[in-house]
């Protein structure tokens, strides 16, 4: 991982290697052809096997540092004092819990540290441009995390991972990008770790049994465990949905790396159709100016996250990811009103049909929820605008009349 989670719950533990996911390949591993010795020569051994996967060699060697596991905690927690990332952080969990896809008591801070101190054993940092292992991982595990930070180090030769962070005013787009990066790093460290070609990957079924056994390590984990399943899946998804995407794009341009023409939204990565085809772009959307209403927080939830959202409330997978699969872009904004907090969350779709079967499925999340049970007041409207079908939900303390309506929501515009 590239030292910070992305996205939603987790932006500070960017590229960091989660032991529990890397174990997938150990899992698979042909038995290695030596007994190794320190992580230098496991280096030495990683970088031409990373090459040959990635098919691009490296322009200077990769620094590599070890850190005791209370200096990984104090960068983290450095990372938690800036100020951006605070507020950055607070926005997005305050949007979750309106949207009730985690606990109003929730300390999300507190989750993510946890979370980093239960999984991670190495991670690569873009602005050092170093490798760094947490002292005292045993051989196996340093083995296979150098493998797989080697795969980021090598993709920061050749673009700026660090310019991603730059991507926090567009979830989606974060997301999108990161699944491309750290899906490349699984998916390579498995075929550089078993070689080209190995029947565990290859033949039928074998990359299923690569997605169960990354799940069954992770739920295996208590803290991870524990977290709330926005959480979970949020943490998963550039590891499981990004190596598939990888591995389709492999298939389908096996001369180019998949990091030099990444995808737009997670819209894309869960349907690479709409990627390698006619490029299917999100539609921009955003709130023109309403009198009184000045937003404290405001970014997309993307396809993926609004499956998610739907999942959470419906608690059936297939109908979530059925209704949320004509997604075109979305946008939201929190504000604050005289009696608490409140939510605007508008999106377009693909046809008619599609954003009916959304806003169907958004008036059953609305019974579930049951609002007025919370003091919450939640209105489901869907209309047209510049001849697109667009759904709104406003979610208000009780008594608060919706101060957004279909009619201030702006497509194709600038932010």
């Amino acid at each position: 991982m590239i030292s910070r989670i992305s996205l939603t719950a987790f932006r500070l533990l960017r590229y960091a290697a989660p032991l529990a996911i890397l174990g997938a390949a150990w899992s698979c591993r042909r038995p290695p052809a030596s007994s190794g010795g320190p992580y230098g020569e496991i280096v030495a051994q990683a970088i031409p096997a990373v090459e040959k996967a990635v098919g691009l060699p490296f322009k200077r060697p990769p620094r590599i540092e070890v850190r005791t596991k209370e200096q990984v905690r104090d960068y983290v927690l450095k990372q938690f004092r800036d100020t951006s990332t605070m507020r950055e952080i607070a926005g997005q969990a305050a949007a979750y819990k309106l949207l009730g896809m985690i606990p109003d008591t929730l300390n999300l801070p507190a989750l993510m540290t946890r979370l980093l101190e239960e999984q991670i054993v190495g991670f690569y940092d873009p602005e050092t441009k170093v490798l760094y292992i947490v002292q005292g991982s045993p051989k196996e595990s340093a083995q296979l995390i150098v493998t797989h930070e080697l795969v980021h180090a090598l993709q920061d030769q050749y673009v700026n991972l660090d310019s991603i962070q730059k991507l926090t005013s567009d979830n989606d787009r974060e997301s999108a990008a990161q699944a491309v990066f750290e899906g490349e790093a699984v998916y390579e460290q498995i075929h550089a770790m078993l070689g080209p070609g190995n029947l565990a990957v290859e033949m039928p079924g074998g990359w299923d049994r690569v997605r169960q056994t990354i799940r069954n390590n992770q739920s295996a984990m208590p803290v991870y465990a524990s977290a709330p399943m926005v959480i979970q899946e949020t943490l998963i998804f550039p590891y499981l949905s990004g190596a598939e995407f990888v591995k389709d794009f492999r298939q389908r341009e096996p001369n180019r790396a998949p990091f030099m023409d990444l995808p737009v939204s997670t819209s894309q990565v869960l349907h690479p159709y709409e990627f390698f085809g006619k490029r299917v772009a999100p539609t921009p959307v955003s709130f023109a100016h309403v009198a009184g209403v000045t937003p404290t927080y405001q970014n997309d939830l993307g396809e993926f996250e609004t499956r998610l959202y739907l999942y959470q409330h419906l608690n059936d997978a297939d109908a979530a990811s059925r209704a949320a699969s004509g997604w075109n872009g979305d946008w939201y904004i929190t504000f604050n009103t005289a009696r608490g907090p409140a939510i605007a969350w508008a999106s377009v779709w693909q046809n008619p049909a599609m954003a009916a079967d959304f806003y169907n499925s958004m008036q059953l999340v609305a019974s579930a929820r049951e609002p007025a049970r919370y003091g919450r007041a939640e209105q489901v409207t869907t209309g047209e605008v510049d001849g697109r079908p667009v759904v709104l939900l406003v979610d208000t303390p009780a008594g608060v009349a919706p101060p957004i309506a279909i009619a201030n929501v702006r497509l194709g515009k600038p932010r």
